[in-house]
């Protein structure tokens, strides 16, 4: 005799509700019970909120809702009861109004969530009350924080979205600890969420409406019923043979076959392609018409002249949709890139667009078959090549490619990522922005310099050293616990040391706040990550004469300015923000660089040779 899994107590029965004018009642109109009020509202109940105070004590969110006719908040204190004593009011009255009730299904109480203060907090005593009245009318309650009162538990849930709509849709995930970790129970649920594919909830639409289509057009619910026109009424195969059509069949036959294939759909078709069905997708499922593109198996046509199987359907998605991504390279060592980077070149690309500055190394990545287009930008034609790159990706994501626009840095970071996120949504495309490594934070790092520092740098400022169309900027004013980080300046150093240096007391719209002390350090770093960087060291009244004295730049450059310069240097010097620091600046740059007045390092830490 067969022998079958005896079961383990502990667990829940796990049911889903609909609840269309089925009355819930939530008791307490705190955050929580609003939560409870949102998910009672979108299965489709009326809700009732009980609390002492009414809608003036309740919480925002219930106010408003009771403000838009979405449910209705009744004041505890005022209600009818036959209760004497106060201990007793609040049953007394939820007892009386279940009594001249009808359509409750659930009682929720909320105002005895653990963290509220003793006064506010429901005390036991109540709870055993309001429970008993409840169950003296076989209606379940579920009380906060109380699980030894509870019929049910509430699960946390997840509502997926229609991808192409945005629309919820009927698909929901629900995960239970059974009170052993409702904080593990959430974090579970986002990492099931996070799992599925972000089209899962479109799928669900588009099934939903292959299976009402096959009830709207077969006529015969009402010889059948609803549930044997469900393919869930099915065996739990999808592998049963398909009965084939014939001239024969009747109504109540071909919806079963119709159903049927929606069950085979369901099971085989990938995600992305179920969410993408159009009308006339699903007409020619339900009609057993081949899709285009190559099949699972070859299709068979009855004798009797009846049409293929569902086996001859498609499986491959139709016509390849065109993407863009924007990319950000990092600063330039290939050993920087992300992994989502170096997988959009390696992998996903068929066209690069890219910087002119992005490096070779990085460019070396990208597999040979792989077109790559660089910018033709210059001078006075940094708008003109941005628009040709622009359109160019626009071009070939209708041809179906897979564009990468490939940015140095982070293409958030002063790089016109939000140009091109409103150019490309305006011509149908909603690029994937793929954050870099900034050289903000990079740059300085690799030479030595953190942008904060404990002692040195509180806080940091990252700035432009040109504005748009060429324009100037307004730099930020001196703060002596502030690093200020500048891109895209060093080619206009001595405008910008003048805005910086610039007597307070002389007017100036290209800064805001108060001048820099000539003494503070700066550093200009070059070609941050690569194997020629170049770091130049100096004070702000020398660094325009130790960058000329240097000789040729070596762009991309950016700045830092700023005490947390020399924070790191040597055995460091993190007393800058001590009582009386600025008292023992002249000797702190003299221990710094000595009796020279900039210092030139070349080239990265010996150690990034092996990366």
């Amino acid at each position: 005799m067969a022998t079958y899994p005896s079961p383990t107590g502990g667990a829940s029965l796990l049911l889903s509700f609909r609840l269309p004018r089925q009355v819930i009642v939530i008791i307490g109109s705190n955050t929580l019970a609003a939560a409870r009020a949102f998910s009672a509202l979108e299965a489709d109940s009326d809700v009732v909120i009980l609390s002492k105070g009414g809608r003036p004590a309740a919480c925002d969110e219930l106010r408003w809702r009771a403000e838009h006719g979405q449910l209705r908040i009744l004041d505890m204190d005022t209600m009818p009861c036959s209760a004497q004593d106060v201990a007793d009011r609040d049953a007394s009255a939820l007892e009386q109004y279940l009594a001249e009730s009808r359509h409750v299904r659930f009682v929720c109480v909320t105002d005895t969530v653990l963290g509220m203060d003793p006064p506010l907090r429901r005390s036991n005593t109540s709870v055993q009350l309001i429970v008993r009245a409840c169950s003296n009318r076989n209606i379940p309650v579920n009380v906060t924080d109380m699980p030894e009162y509870c019929d049910f538990s509430f699960l946390s849930t997840h509502r997926f979205v229609d991808a192409k709509t945005g629309a919820p849709s009927s698909l929901q995930v629900g995960i239970t600890t059974n009170g052993q970790g409702c904080r593990l129970a959430s974090r579970l649920r986002r990492d099931i969420v996070a799992k599925l594919h972000k089209e899962v909830g479109g799928a669900v639409v588009n099934v939903g409406k292959m299976r009402d289509m096959v009830r709207k057009a077969s006529d015969v619910q009402d010889e059948v019923g609803a549930a044997e026109l469900s393919e869930d009424a099915w065996p739990s195969t999808p592998n049963q043979p398909v009965p084939q059509r014939t001239t024969s069949e009747n109504a109540e036959e071909e919806a079963r076959r119709r159903m049927k294939w929606v069950a085979q759909v369901s099971e085989y078709w990938p995600i992305p392609r179920l969410a993408k069905m159009t009308k006339e997708d699903m007409s020619m499922v339900l009609d057993g018409r081949a899709l285009a593109g190559p099949t699972v198996a070859s299709s068979s046509t009855a004798s009797d002249g009846a049409a293929s199987s569902l086996h001859g359907l498609a499986l491959c998605p139709p016509a390849r949709q065109g993407r863009i991504f924007l990319v950000g390279s990092g600063p330039g060592h290939p050993s920087l890139l992300t992994m989502a980077t170096h997988a959009a070149l390696t992998k996903h690309a068929d066209l690069v667009l890219s910087d002119k500055l992005v490096p070779a190394p990085v460019l070396a990545i990208i597999p040979p078959e792989v077109e790559v287009r660089i910018a033709r930008k210059f001078p006075g034609n940094a708008d003109g090549a941005q628009a040709e790159l622009m359109e160019a990706a626009v071009k070939a994501a209708r041809r179906g490619l897979t564009v990468v626009r490939l940015k140095q840095g982070d293409p958030s970071v002063y790089g016109r990522a939000g140009e091109e996120v409103l150019y490309f949504r305006e011509h149908g495309f909603e690029p994937v922005v793929v954050p870099g490594v900034s050289s903000v934070l990079a740059g300085p790092t690799l030479a030595g310099i953190p942008v904060t520092q404990r002692g040195a740098a509180e806080s940091f400022v990252v700035c432009t050293g040109v504005g748009r169309q060429g324009k100037e900027v307004k730099l930020p004013g001196y703060e002596r616990s502030r690093s200020l980080v500048i891109l895209m300046g060093v080619a206009r150093l001595p405008q910008i040391i003048e805005t910086l240096l610039a007597d307070s007391g002389e007017p100036t719209s290209r800064r805001n706040g108060p001048a820099y002390p000539p003494c503070v350090p700066i550093a200009i770093i070059e070609r941050a990550s690569m194997p020629d960087q170049r770091v130049i060291y100096s004070t702000l009244q020398d660094i325009a004469t130790a960058l000329e004295s240097g000789g040729e730049q070596r762009p991309p450059g950016m700045m830092i300015v700023g005490w947390s310069v020399l924070s790191l240097w040597e055995k460091g010097d993190v007393s800058v923000l001590d009582d009386g620091a600025a008292e023992r600046d002249v000797s702190r740059l003299t221990s710094w660089l000595g009796d020279r007045r900039w210092r030139i390092v070349e080239g990265l830490d010996a150690a990034w040779e092996d990366w």
